[in-house]
């Protein structure tokens, strides 16, 4: 069967950028045969294929995406009761992520009401391993269905053979082997909701409260920082933060304070213990103390104004504008404290 292929698509306005260029070849799925006729006729044509979902976390080149852009589109949505309290979530990759949350709270299903207000769709949760206040997939995700890419085989793969990392995992690091398709995630009924985040606790105050006003609390504390997506914000072109807190040697961490002392004396370096000894830092501590002000603007982008991780774009610029204050944003940090920051959202061309 041949799968309906548009040619020359613009991508910026399926992006929360608003930036980039066209798709050489373009092809929206709704079902698991349309996606694998799609793979099948970029594999005739050896032309590289690229997965894209709600466009929240991807940066599109200026000249545009060469090959075939896949938009996921497939939707479908189970609840199963499982051992004990468990709630199965099965989700296909084309639902938009905050109507599960929406979901898991009106049946009184804990786990993920700190990740409310994300934008994106399911798909993209494993691959980025989406976390925020104090959760992350990894958490309660059981298993991923993926569509093998080489084989055309659909496969149930187990949480550990996921590779979960901090914001990564095994199809974030090799994207050209699987295409999710519907991800499960195990929640708990009837079950408080764990307050891990000290700013969500603080907003929250010391009382015992419901996964909805967890999710109140989450929806107002990103909406103070502009990430919620709103038409009216001024910073509502961005992909979130643009940069992953880095993780760290002690001895890094150790010169960072040191150098802290120096530029910013008396200012504590915020740091959180990681896995195998090593130090995370945050980000936007380290954008803002090293020279960048949050609503600095660089033409038709600039950084937030409510979140020095956020990069915005204010209309009628480009990827290549954008990236370049990333960089010199990335290289004032390196300059003042010698830590390497990793920007967080997908390229595409």
């Amino acid at each position: 069967m041949s799968p309906s292929i548009a040619h020359a698509v613009p991508l910026a306005p399926l992006t929360t950028l608003g930036l980039g260029g066209a798709a050489e070849h373009y092809a929206q799925v709704e079902d698991l045969g349309a996606l694998r006729d799609a793979i099948a006729w970029a594999a005739a044509r050896r032309c590289p294929l690229h997965v894209l979902g709600g466009g929240s976390n991807v940066v599109v080149a200026d000249a545009g995406v060469p090959g075939l852009v896949v938009r996921m589109a497939i939707r479908g949505l189970e609840l199963e009761r499982g051992e004990g309290d468990a709630l199965l979530v099965r989700a296909a990759a084309g639902e938009v992520w905050d109507d599960i949350v929406v979901h898991a709270i009106a049946h009184d299903a804990t786990g993920i009401e700190c990740l409310s207000g994300i934008p994106g769709s399911v798909g993209a949760t494993p691959i980025q391993n989406v976390g925020a206040y104090g959760q992350e997939v990894a958490e309660v995700i059981t298993r991923v269905r993926a569509l093998d890419r080489a084989t055309g085989e659909l496969v149930w793969i187990d949480r550990d053979a996921c590779g979960f990392g901090y914001r990564t995992s095994a199809f974030k690091r090799a994207p050209d082997r699987h295409v999710v398709v519907e991800v499960e995630y195990a929640l708990r009924l009837g079950a408080p909701p764990r307050v891990r985040y000290a700013e969500l606790a603080r907003a929250l105050g010391d009382r015992p409260v419901t996964i909805a006003e967890v999710r109140d609390a989450v929806l107002a504390l990103r909406r103070g920082k502009s990430m919620v997506l709103e038409p009216a914000d001024e910073n509502r072109r961005s992909v979130g933060s643009f940069f992953t807190n880095p993780i760290v040697d002690a001895s890094v961490a150790a010169e960072v304070v040191r150098r802290a002392a120096e530029v910013v004396p008396g200012d504590a370096v915020p740091s959180w213990p990681a896995p195998e000894g090593r130090v995370k830092l945050a980000a936007a501590w380290l954008i803002e103390r090293s020279g960048t002000r949050r609503g600095e603007r660089a033409g038709a982008v600039g950084v937030s104004s409510r979140h020095s991780l956020a990069l915005v774009h204010h209309g009628g610029g480009t990827t290549r504008e954008l990236l370049a204050l990333a960089d010199r944003i990335a290289a004032r940090v390196y300059a003042v404290f010698g830590v390497a920051l990793e920007q967080e959202p997908v390229r595409l061309g």
